[in-house]
């Protein structure tokens, strides 16, 4: 590892920094190297990387860019900062993610979909006299591909008596239609249902079954006086008032709104089931019926991407070029181990470290050199046996001829850089200085620093006083993701870590522990 410090030349060069903690710093970072900023929590090594340094970066980009364009691109604003110097183009992977959708995938993310669908429409196997789709065409997020049953989400939500109603021994007055809005517009619905005639005082399962039906699942909506009953404090004048059935309700909430809150209450009396017409496929049937390698692209898309590159045989020169260009864009995927994941897996339900490090993994296609990256701890969910695949893929994309800047924790990381930026010595206002900004083994002579004491201190961890348990929590039989039918039994009153490779399937097993101690009242 030759020594950054030879090339006087190739430096940022930060002046007076006062972003968020950081109290005027003044640092010089070598370029076109690995570079981990370390610290404490709170210690301002963020504010330094990604609120200093990539924000100039992009301010400078904007600059460029036209007026009118730029009201339409989201702007972090210019940093706190006196000066710097020698800064090249930076691109941003954080770990955060968009607005979650069921329409993006894996595949989206990486646009392994883009060339799957190519390939299937330039050398897929059609049936005879089928005319040749267009690649739109085995899109589930296009109208030419998407099922029209699901409009190309694989699922279709249904609301039931039992789940709108969860309690029949209330009244309507009383809150019988949990899924119904709650303070005044709830109180509306109820009130109009009054004005229309029905009893809202009578036991829910008292009511005859057709006006249950009528309003709970009715697309009529009907206008009508209400006449609030008089308050003691105030008077309520009449005023006309819209019926809105609770299945009406629900399905408009979960499609229509813009707050995360409204749409997860909503999900909450919706049951989901796989589309009865592309049986979760999300495409038509035309799509569907082209294959390639024996498999439709719905197979295809469903198998984990180690899987999905064995699959991929060519035929013909127009699918070798096709699948092998495939098959390089899975590699990194594979390489950070990810290779667990199918296209076809929703991004909701990935964590953020792997989000990041699929973004990770299409930066290096896409040829770019000359650039910094500013990654935001690409080994979180990352088990140690992953860290080595990780460090290989960093140096690639420094050999590329880029800069390669990570905010980190993860002490093999640290150990793998080639110039360490050290922020404390600790949170918030006792925080935001540059402790060290040099090769790695230096800052063992820095005292004031937390991670010199980690990185570099041998000494064995204290012993303690190991809890007993009381009681255990068992779950399962467990389905979901890559969990097939697991059972656990978690003791309960004492710290347990759940362990295993990256895609192993505990953080799913985890969620599921949640969800059980949510429904027996102990979240």
């Amino acid at each position: 590892m030759s020594d950054p410090r030879r090339r006087h030349d190739a430096y940022v060069r930060v002046r007076g920094a006062r972003e968020h903690n950081l109290q005027g710093v003044d640092v010089d970072i070598p370029r076109d190297v690995l570079v981990v900023f370390t610290g404490v929590s709170g210690s301002g090594k963020s504010s330094l990387a990604f609120g200093t340094i990539y924000a100039e970066a992009q301010r400078r980009y904007f600059e460029s860019v036209a007026p009118y364009a730029r009201r339409l691109i989201h702007q972090v604003g210019a940093p706190k900062v006196g000066d710097i110097t020698g800064l090249p183009p930076a691109v941003s992977l954080q770990q955060r993610r968009s607005a979650p959708t069921s329409r993006s995938s894996v595949g989206t993310v990486t646009n392994l979909s883009n060339s799957l669908r190519m390939l299937f429409s330039r050398a897929g196997d059609y049936p005879r006299g089928a005319e040749r789709l267009d690649s739109d065409a085995f899109s589930p997020n296009t109208a030419a591909g998407a099922c029209p049953e699901c409009h190309g989400l694989g699922q279709v939500h249904r609301t039931t008596e039992e789940s709108l109603v969860p309690d029949p021994s209330l009244s309507i007055r009383a809150g019988a239609i949990a899924a119904w809005p709650g303070a005044w517009q709830g109180k509306n619905l109820r009130d109009v249902l009054d004005a229309l005639g029905y009893d809202v005082n009578r036991p829910w399962r008292e009511l005859p079954a057709e006006q249950r039906e009528w309003i709970l699942f009715t697309d009529e909506q009907p206008v009508v006086t209400v006449h609030p009953v008089r308050d003691a404090d105030r008077i309520q004048r009449p005023y006309q008032g819209t019926y809105m059935s609770a299945r009406r309700y629900v399905m408009k909430t979960f499609s229509d709104s813009k707050s995360p809150t409204l749409r997860a209450r909503a999900e909450r009396f919706l049951t989901s089931a796989p589309c009865p017409v592309c049986g979760g496929s999300r495409l038509r049937p035309e799509a569907l019926a082209v294959t390639f390698a024996g498999r439709t692209i719905a197979e295809l898309a469903a198998l984990p991407l180690s899987e999905l590159a064995g699959s991929l045989a060519p035929r013909g020169e127009a699918a070798r070029v096709l699948t092998d260009d495939l098959r390089a864009r899975i590699v990194p995927v594979v390489e950070l181990g990810l290779g667990y994941l199918s296209l076809d897996r929703a991004t909701p339900t990935l964590s953020t470290g792997e989000l990041q490090r699929l973004r990770l993994a299409t930066q290096l296609r896409s040829g770019l050199f000359g650039v910094v990256y500013v990654l935001d701890e690409p080994s979180a969910g990352l088990h140690p046996a992953d860290t080595e695949a990780l460090l290989t893929v960093l140096d690639r994309l420094k050999a590329a001829g880029n800069s390669v800047f990570v905010v980190e924790h993860h002490l093999d990381v640290v150990r793998g850089a080639d110039w360490l930026v050290d922020v404390g010595p600790r949170a918030g206002e006792h925080g935001g200085r540059v402790l060290h900004s040099g090769p790695v083994a230096e800052l063992a002579g820095v005292a004031e620093s937390a991670t010199a004491r980690f990185l570099f201190d041998r000494s064995p961890a204290p012993e303690r006083e190991v809890r007993s348990p009381h009681g255990q929590l068992k779950v399962g039989p467990v389905s979901r993701h890559n969990l097939r039918g697991v059972s656990a039994a978690f003791p309960l009153g004492v710290l347990t870590a759940v362990t295993g490779v990256s895609g192993s399937g505990k953080s799913t097993l985890i969620g599921e522990v949640t969800e059980e101690l949510a429904g027996v009242g102990r979240l």
